[in-house]
């Protein structure tokens, strides 16, 4: 983990790239308490060892499927139900933390990816087991940043800086061409390309991250801008950093202040997590 403040950091987006519909704005200056926080998203073997010491069962796991990329599969794999306005997410039984891909996929090769078909519910028994929690959105977005002031990415406003690939999002004709310029065509490793100047990896793309907050599009605008923790109650929570399906034409929400939001119990193979802590673990 990483040691961040105390001070306060300017948060949220107003600029063209803002996306006003997921409540980006207003541009606030917001004061935070010093916060640990983990450098790289939870891994498959971090979280193998607490599923292994509990028995835990994830969401998935106990309703027995989960959604899939659609790229992922197999050709000749069983037909299977689409998201109406997102036909590339199929509902895949089997498919589980272990089973990325359903039933036919394992995790060999992949102990240090990070962990996905995560519900916010599973995230957060995870943090609780290891003596930490999950991070508000305030301090996910000043960790993500970090150091810089109002950047697009956590290394700045240019996305490929002299050509190099700094996360790893899709490259090419989103669902059906993914060029893989990045390196990857699902996930990568937890602690690929560069750090940013905290030392955190993969703050942008790569996985979504649970946040605690409940999600709002206007709280933020009236609630206090000390240690904000987002409103009491809600439907969905926050998430943030886009992921590896991430691409500027239809979803450009791989940048630091991007903002979206999932149900406590949806588990989809493009989200996991990291973890805070108010003292050093």
């Amino acid at each position: 983990m990483v040691r961040i403040g105390p001070g306060s950091f300017w948060m949220g987006s107003e600029g063209p790239s803002a996306i006003r519909a997921d409540g980006e704005g207003p541009v606030r200056e917001v004061s935070l308490d010093a916060f640990w926080i983990d450098q790289t998203a939870v891994s498959n073997a971090a979280f193998r060892e607490f599923a292994e010491a509990t028995g835990y069962q994830t969401d998935a796991e106990r309703i027995g499927w989960s959604f899939v990329f659609a790229g992922l599969l197999p050709d000749d794999f069983a037909t299977t139900r689409g998201v109406a306005h997102a036909p590339w997410w199929r509902q895949v039984d089997g498919a589980n933390w272990h089973r990325p891909s359903g039933p036919q996929s394992n995790l060999d090769a992949l102990d240090d990816h990070p962990v996905v078909h995560v519900s916010w519910r599973d995230a957060n028994a995870y943090a609780e087991w290891i003596g930490k929690r999950l991070p508000s959105e305030a301090e996910w977005e000043c960790a993500a940043r970090g150091g810089l002031d109002q950047k697009l990415y956590p290394w700045g406003n240019e996305l490929t800086p002299a050509g190099a690939h700094r996360c790893n999002i899709w490259q090419g004709t989103f669902p059906s061409d993914n060029r893989n310029e990045d390196g990857f065509y699902a996930t990568a490793p937890v602690d690929q390309y560069e750090p940013n100047g905290y030392g955190l990896y993969n703050t942008t793309g790569n996985v979504w991250e649970w946040c605690s907050d409940w999600f709002s599009t206007t709280f933020h605008s009236v609630g206090s801008q000390v240690g904000p923790t987002g409103p009491a109650t809600g439907s969905h929570r926050v998430i943030k950093g886009g992921s590896f399906l991430c691409h500027a034409s239809y979803c450009f929400r791989y940048r630091v202040a991007a903002r979206s939001a999932n149900t406590i119990d949806t588990s989809i193979g493009h989200t996991g997590f990291r973890c805070a802590s108010d003292d050093p673990i």
